[in-house]
């Protein structure tokens, strides 16, 4: 069972960092709108990502109550934490590259707005 769920997490990671680098090249490309498309996709996979660590948690700690040798599994969650550093690098590449967009919209609109009054559009009836 541990084995299983520590499968189930890497797959997860390998799709969110796979997700990850398509956003990095949708914003290189200025393809923004794709980023959203892959929102909830992500979300979901976030979450499952957290359930299955406290599922994971849960397992190992009723091994060890159980009198149970966990450091079979050592190998295998080192990978796991591993490789949730290496998806935690990925994910900070992007914010590195997502913030300076947001700022450089924010500063657009707020030239415009600045330049019309304070109103986003100048609209004349």
């Amino acid at each position: 069972m541990i084995e299983q769920t520590v499968e189930t997490m890497l797959e997860l990671i390998d799709k969110m960092k796979e997700s990850i680098k398509l956003d990095i090249e949708d914003i290189k490309q200025a393809k923004h709108e794709k980023l959203l498309d892959r929102n909830s996709e992500k979300e979901e996979m976030i979450n499952e990502i957290s359930s299955l660590k406290i599922k994971l948690n849960d397992l190992i700690i009723n091994k060890v109550k159980a009198g149970e040798d966990v450091d079979i599994y050592r190998q295998k969650v080192d990978n796991l934490e591993e490789e949730l550093r290496n998806l935690y690098k990925l994910n900070k590449e992007l914010a590195s590259i997502v913030l300076p967009v947001q700022q450089m919209y924010k500063e657009i609109v707020d030239d415009i707005t600045k330049n019309n009054g304070g109103a986003l559009l100048d609209v004349k009836a």
